[in-house]
């Protein structure tokens, strides 16, 4: 054979191989090559989406942290508040019971004062009366002179 046929045969051979890639093959290839370029780039423009989205969240999430503390402080000293509240009303209470009860004690002395007063006075009145009965060795009738003993009782009592 010769050689100059060969190399022609390969020739068209070729040509035919690559007009058969380029009309069949190729736009596969090429397809194929733009969907991947298409869905890398979606995956990028995705990913910034995501990585702002983040960004946008810590901020948010940030400002949460804030509020949550103001409020918490503020929780907070609204309960040291009522608790502080609550202690002075106790106080009070308690100052107001005190008042009562000292109140009701000195009552209750100025009531055993008078009793112990009107006691004296009974037990003046009837060693008046023996004094006098041994006096005048004679008997005083307590009953009988029980209004001028009261009289001189009161007058002791005063003086």
């Amino acid at each position: 054979m010769n050689i100059n046929l060969t190399l022609v045969i390969q020739m068209v051979v070729f040509a035919l191989l690559i007009w058969f890639t380029m009309r069949f093959v190729w736009p596969l290839v090429l397809g194929a090559m733009h969907e991947r370029e298409k869905r890398i780039a979606d995956g990028l423009a995705a990913g910034d989406r995501g990585q702002r989205l983040l960004v946008n969240a810590q901020d948010q999430i940030e400002k949460m942290l804030i509020e949550a503390k103001d409020r918490a402080r503020q929780i907070e000293d609204q309960a040291a508040r009522r608790s502080n509240e609550a202690i002075d009303a106790a106080k009070q209470l308690a100052q107001a019971e005190g008042a009562r009860i000292v109140s009701a004690a000195r009552d209750e002395a100025a009531s055993e004062a008078n009793r112990a007063r009107d006691q004296l006075r009974k037990e003046f009145g009837s060693m008046v009366v023996v004094g006098a009965s041994r006096l005048l060795e004679r008997e005083v009738d307590a009953k009988t002179h029980a209004q001028l003993l009261d009289k001189l009782a009161d007058e002791v009592a005063r003086g």
